[in-house]
């Protein structure tokens, strides 16, 4: 093998490694692209089992101190989105929330975890309820990896508000994105 087909592999191999970096991911075993009748809201018209996905995510960016998951929805009919689920303060050596930790009376989070209020007026999981008839709507499901162990909020402080404590302390973040409708009556 002569040296410039050597040198040509080794470029190949070299350029293969440094592109095949793992990236920071979210992924669901209940949740796929369409929600369902289990993660819909049970109110509002709404009646749904309202659990949370599972959620696991991997490869969070170096100098990670803690998590924050959102779940927002942008075809809201409301001027500003909706906000089904906020929850931060998650240990930087977590990795998973399991089905239904959105429900704030099974205690499925460590002590520490943050749940916050909805746009429903509720602290944990809201589920999709969109308006009957009004099409599909797109559900962002977010991991926020975060430069902060606690964001200094409590479980009173409105999405708006963690909002810009995620925008101003995130490293990284990755998302699922599902759809939901539900039919005219």
């Amino acid at each position: 093998m002569n040296k410039i087909s050597l040198l040509i592999i080794t470029l190949i191999a070299f350029s293969g490694a440094s592109f095949s970096q793992n990236t920071f991911t979210l992924s669901s075993t209940d949740l796929g692209g369409q929600a369902t009748k289990t993660e819909e809201f049970s109110g509002f018209g709404c009646e749904g089992e309202n659990k949370s996905p599972q959620l696991s995510w991997a490869n969070a960016p170096e100098g990670t101190k803690s998590f924050a998951i959102t779940m927002y929805d942008p075809d809201a009919p409301t001027g500003s989105g909706w906000w089904h689920w906020v929850v931060f303060d998650i240990p930087a050596n977590m990795n998973e929330l399991v089905t239904n930790a959105g429900n704030i009376n099974l205690n499925l989070v460590p002590k520490g975890v943050i749940q916050s209020i909805t746009d429903y007026g509720i602290k944990g999981f809201g589920g999709p309820c969109p308006p009957a008839g009004h099409g599909l709507h797109k559900y962002e499901i977010t991991v926020h990896a975060l430069k902060r162990a606690t964001l200094g909020l409590d479980e009173n402080t409105n999405a708006a508000v963690v909002g810009f404590y995620l925008w101003n302390n995130t490293l990284a973040k990755a998302s699922i994105v599902s759809y939901y409708k539900r039919d005219s009556k």
